[in-house]
């Protein structure tokens, strides 16, 4: 059981990563209407709004780089996903280390939506 959680979280987080790094608008099929995004404090509800600010960072290019990934079985099959690692931007000499946990509930197809999602950058 705890390896195919730690399977079923590696391979959301390849997926989040890589449509980030390359097609940011498909990141709302990830989310639903009762998703949240917490973005360096501020709380962001519903999937427009989720998409909205992702698609608006100052950045178009960018590159997640995975450090560790830690998943946890949560309630009625869910997983927690608890990500660190850093984001490369072009141009930028230095690399901004970054923290994620996502709280994936199951659908009736077998996929997961991302129901919580917390961003933070690590300063320091």
């Amino acid at each position: 059981m705890e390896e195919q959680i730690d399977l079923v979280g590696k391979a959301f987080a390849d997926h989040y990563y890589h449509l980030f790094d390359n097609d940011r608008p498909a990141l709302s099929s990830l989310y639903k209407p009762s998703s949240m995004l917490t973005f360096e404090g501020h709380k962001i509800q519903g999937v427009e709004d989720i998409t909205a600010k992702l698609t608006s960072l100052p950045f178009d290019q960018c590159r997640h780089v995975i450090s560790t990934i830690d998943s946890q079985p949560s309630f009625s099959g869910g997983i927690v996903v608890f990500i660190s690692g850093s984001l490369q931007l072009p141009g930028e000499e230095h690399h901004l280390r970054f923290s994620e946990m996502f709280h994936l509930i199951p659908m009736l197809e077998g996929n997961f939506y991302v129901q919580n999602d917390i961003f933070r950058l690590n300063y320091g």
